[in-house]
């Protein structure tokens, strides 16, 4: 695995959002599913749907771990997909649409797993054409 960037990416996001999420219903007890206020855990506000919403990547990137292509791909679209939140959270704050009880602590984590995301699924374990005999 240590030979992948992206296998080893895809198991540790994998590994701490799937943490991140069970530790989300410590905190959350009580809160409508959807809401717009959440809870804090440690700095980053959630609601229940924003810990189902770590479970299911979290979950989603350990299953793609299992192959490099597997785990290039998932990075890749996951990183995309945490590019989009974090921009369209810097305007959810504090309106109600923001059923993921984003806050400004989120917008940044979001933003950088999609950069780190993003930079390994598109720049890590590109095949590379086998070289052939110039005579």
């Amino acid at each position: 695995m240590t030979s992948s960037p992206n296998r080893l990416v895809a198991t540790v996001f994998g590994a701490v959002y799937l943490l991140v999420g069970l530790a989300g219903f410590l905190v959350t007890g009580g809160l409508p599913f959807a809401g717009q206020q959440g809870n804090a855990l440690v700095v980053f506000d959630v609601n229940p749907l924003h810990n189902v919403v770590h479970l299911g990547i979290g979950l989603a990137l350990l299953l793609a771990s299992r192959s490099v292509a597997g785990a290039r791909a998932t990075n890749t679209t996951i990183g995309a997909v945490y590019l989009l939140v974090g921009v369209l959270g810097l305007f959810l704050i504090g309106s109600g649409a923001n059923i993921l009880a984003l806050n400004g602590a989120d917008n940044v984590l979001h933003l950088a797993s999609a950069v780190l995301l993003l930079a390994v699924g598109l720049g890590a374990d590109k095949a590379t054409a086998p070289r052939t005999a110039t005579a």
